[in-house]
This record gives structure tokens, C-alpha cells and sequence, in this order.
């Protein structure tokens, strides 16, 4: 499989598809229609040499995902809910130009900032939850008279059973299984690019739903390494400074792990396909198959940022005569 480097993620009724400077939001409105978005990307962080140093690349990275993606759920939400646009737009139409531009720009600020609230909330609940809850749950052993071996082991059995656990209930819940199906179809595109055939609803369905480069892998890789990164802590005295020694390996976490799920991505080896089956094992919970309709969103997204048939001829000597002549057959 070649790598495309498209990238993207689920969003309510839609999909988000990131390629180089570019990104586009496709998402089915009540009214059946697909609404689509396209902005150019730029880093929350600037554009310095540095931010593209290995590691460093991979905290820009996660917690620029962070922002947007945020921001797209919030304007897939806006746009899947558009019965209350109707009810905005009668009051817009009341006002004058002065008002409607000056209520825009305030509407802006306030978006903004609630998106990097939003933003620092997920990563402040996240680190609690999967960082530091696990080992104050853990240490508890204490009081058996367990070494710092025993809790920091003990210490990855609750991790993982923490992540499993949270991933198995929201994955029961009603509302998130259309969006895991809408992820299904975002890997299904993608798949079905980089393997070599046309971007259709037909070839897109029959595409797998599991991908190396997934969110999903990468946090459970996150998992995997934090799991054998925290051995360092064992001899390290004090509870206090094993706790916020954790929290201060967040951002190396976070790096090592988006430096492995890339190279598993660009590569076929043996050793990447180990590494990446428990990842893809989890996607059975986070995917579901998606419906034709779903398929068609996931396309409009990857071809606004995205020349699929140019990659098709320039990876796999594809012929879109060839294939004319072969459907007229059909």
C-alpha cells in the first residue's frame, strides 16, 4: 500500500479530509444535501523550522488535531442541527449591515475561544483520566506492601482497562455509532485510494475499514509507550515526583508515539504489522460499515482537497480510459 497522506477524521453526519495545506468538511444536512467547507490549514503553532523536528512534530501535531477537529464537530453540529439557521436568519434579516457585521465579528471572538477551551478541557481530562488516575489507583497497593515494580504494572492493567472500558461504552451508545460509521467510510476512501482504485461509492464500500494511520491506533499506542516510558519511574523517589514526572512525559509520549504510527503507515514490514494489529483491532469498535450515502460524503470530502486521480496515475500507472472502457463493457 502507498501512502497518500490524507488524513481526516469523523464529525457528526460528516466527515473532515486534510491533504498538505488544505482541508475540507463534507456533512449531510437535514435536508439530504451535502454541505461542503473548504479551508486552508495553518498550524496553531506558526510555522518555525523547529515545530517539524521528530518528536517536537508529534505534540504540534496531537494537539493541533486537537483544535481542528474540534472546530470542525462544532461546525458539523451547526450545520447537521440547520433547523435553527432558519429561526438565525429571520433575526439577521432584521438588522442592518453595520449590526449584522459587528454581531459576525463578535460571534468569531466568542467561537474562537470556546474552541480552545474546549481544547484544553478534552487535554486536561484526558491526561487526568488516562495519566494520572491510573497510577494514584494503582499506588493504592501500597498498602499491601507492593514494591514500585508491582504498582507500575499494576499501573498498566488499570490504563488499559481504563481506555478499554471507555471505548467499549461509548461505542454502545446510539448517537456515536452513526459517527463511528462515518469513520468507517473515511478509511474505507482512503483505503481505497491507496490501493489503487477509483474513488466510487461501489469501491469505497468494498474497501476495508481499518487503517494504520487512525486516531484510534495512535491513542492506544499512546497507551502501549506511556506503559514502558513510566518504568523509568520506579527509581525515582517520592509519590509526588513519580506523579508529575508523568505529566511531564505527556509531550515525549505523545511524540514517540505519532513517530511509530507514521513509520507503520509509510511501511509494510512484519515488525509495523505487529505494532499496528492491537490499533487495528480497536477500530472494530470505533468503525462501523458505513451506508452509500455515507460513502458519497467521505468522496466529496477527499476530492475538495485531493487529486485522486492523478495519485491513481502517478503510483499505479492508472489508465482512466481503461477503466471508461472496462465500465462500457459492464
Amino acid at each position: 500500500m502507498k501512502s497518500s497522506n490524507i488524513g481526516g477524521q469523523a464529525v457528526m453526519e460528516g466527515i473532515m479530509m486534510r491533504h498538505k495545506d488544505k482541508y475540507a468538511i463534507a456533512v449531510r444536512r437535514p435536508d439530504k444535501e451535502i454541505e461542503l467547507k473548504v479551508e486552508d490549514y495553518k498550524c496553531t503553532f506558526g510555522k518555525a523550522a523547529f515545530l517539524k523536528w521528530p518528536i517536537i512534530r508529534g505534540v504540534v501535531s496531537f494537539v493541533d488535531g486537537l483544535v481542528v477537529g474540534t472546530k470542525c464537530l462544532m461546525y458539523s453540529a451547526e450545520i447537521a442541527g440547520d433547523e435553527e439557521d432558519e429561526k438565525e436568519a429571520a433575526k439577521n434579516a432584521t438588522l442592518t449591515e453595520e449590526e449584522l457585521s459587528a454581531k459576525k465579528a463578535k460571534e468569531a471572538k466568542q467561537f474562537q475561544w470556546l474552541l480552545y477551551i474546549t481544547v484544553a478541557i478534552s487535554i486536561v481530562v484526558s491526561v487526568a483520566a488516562f495519566m494520572l488516575l491510573p497510577y494514584a489507583l494503582a499506588s493504592l497497593l501500597r498498602k499491601v506492601g507492593a514494591s514500585e515494580v508491582g504498582v507500575t504494572v499494576a499501573e498498566a492493567f488499570v490504563k488499559l482497562a481504563l481506555f478499554m472500558g471507555y471505548m467499549i461504552l461509548i461505542s454502545r451508545m446510539k448517537d456515536i455509532q452513526r459517527t463511528f460509521m462515518y469513520h468507517g467510510a473515511e478509511h474505507k476512501c482512503i483505503n481505497c485510494v491507496e490501493h489503487g482504485l477509483p474513488l466510487t461509492v461501489e469501491n469505497v464500500l468494498a474497501s476495508s475499514r481499518q487503517h494504520k494511520r487512525c486516531g484510534t491506533s495512535f491513542l492506544f499506542l499512546v497507551m502501549i509507550v506511556s506503559i514502558f516510558l513510566h518504568f523509568i519511574f520506579v527509581l525515582v523517589p517520592g509519590y509526588w515526583v513519580r506523579l508529575f514526572g508523568r505529566l511531564l512525559m505527556v509531550p515525549i509520549v505523545s511524540g514517540v508515539s505519532f513517530e511509530l504510527i507514521q513509520w507503520a503507515g509509510r511501511t509494510d514490514s512484519r515488525l509495523a504489522d505487529i505494532l499496528s494489529k492491537p490499533g487495528l483491532a480497536m477500530q472494530k469498535l470505533t468503525t462501523k460499515e458505513p451506508t452509500a450515502d455515507m460513502a458519497e460524503v467521505a468522496i466529496t470530502a477527499v476530492e475538495a482537497v485531493f487529486d485522486w486521480r492523478e495519485y491513481l496515475k502517478e503510483e499505479f500507472g492508472w489508465k482512466p480510459e481503461e477503466n471508461e472502457e472496462k465500465n462500457a463493457d459492464i
